[in-house]
């Protein structure tokens, strides 16, 4: 290998990994401990204007919220003990046909409003569960997935929430499919799915992830995430 043709490969790879380095989002909100596991195994703190990248597994612990806000405009805020994976987050203003979001729930709550690709490509966006696919229709949306560990939030009625995917929509609509089927749930719906081949349904009353105001609110403005009130993400 000529010494020209060496350099030449060590631009290159150095473009390419810094084009791989580029950030998916950064934490705009914390109130306790995230920790990420990187793609390459390693762990980290993160705190308020770290960066978070594709391939990340955000992880919070007891009595910490997380909000992130990611490159085109979406965010999402976790909840204690809650644990996703930023699978893909792909972003180019002027490169629609390449738009990717696939985040995994793997623990725990979220609340999620979708931002630019969500409303010029939503098929491009969705959220896996254990137990279902969550597919959106430019939306702001709670999900819950419980595995015995819900027993510190109420159900409206009483009791704790059963194991399985809980769902709300506050604005715009969701799709949940699974093996058993898809099913549409619209701003105002509360939403439950038992197991990977149980048919998502549409209930009554359901549990409405939340968060303190101090998560919800942009600092300065009084507007929140998903363009909410403060008072409208009341901590549960």
């Amino acid at each position: 290998m000529t010494i020209k043709l060496l350099l030449a490969t060590l631009l290159i790879t150095g473009w390419h990994l810094t084009a791989l380095a580029a950030p998916a989002g950064q934490v705009t909100h914390l109130s306790g401990i995230l920790t990420t596991k990187k793609a390459d195994g390693g762990t980290k703190l993160l705190s308020v204007k770290s960066e978070v990248q594709e391939g990340d597994v955000l992880s919070t612990e007891d009595d910490t919220y997380a909000r992130i806000k990611f490159i085109d405009g979406g965010e999402i805020v976790l909840r204690p003990n809650s644990q996703i994976k930023v699978e893909n987050y792909q972003y180019n203003e002027a490169q629609p046909d390449r738009d990717n979001v696939f985040v995994g729930l793997l623990k725990g709550g979220l609340r999620a409003v979708t931002g630019l690709i969500g409303k010029r490509n939503k098929d491009k966006v969705s959220y896996q569960t254990p137990t279902a696919t969550i597919g959106i229709r430019g939306t702001h949306f709670g999900a819950l997935f419980c595995q015995g560990d819900c027993t510190r939030i109420p159900m409206p009625g009483g009791g704790t929430p059963p194991n399985g995917l809980h769902v709300d929509v506050s604005t715009g609509s969701i799709v949940l499919s699974n093996g058993a089927g898809a099913v549409q749930f619209n701003a105002g719906q509360f939403g439950f799915v038992a197991g990977p081949n149980a048919l998502p349904q549409v209930i009554p009353e359901g549990v409405r992830v939340s968060m303190p105001g101090a998560i919800a609110t942009n600092r300065g403005d009084g507007a929140g995430i998903g363009k909410n009130s403060a008072a409208d993400c009341a901590a549960e």
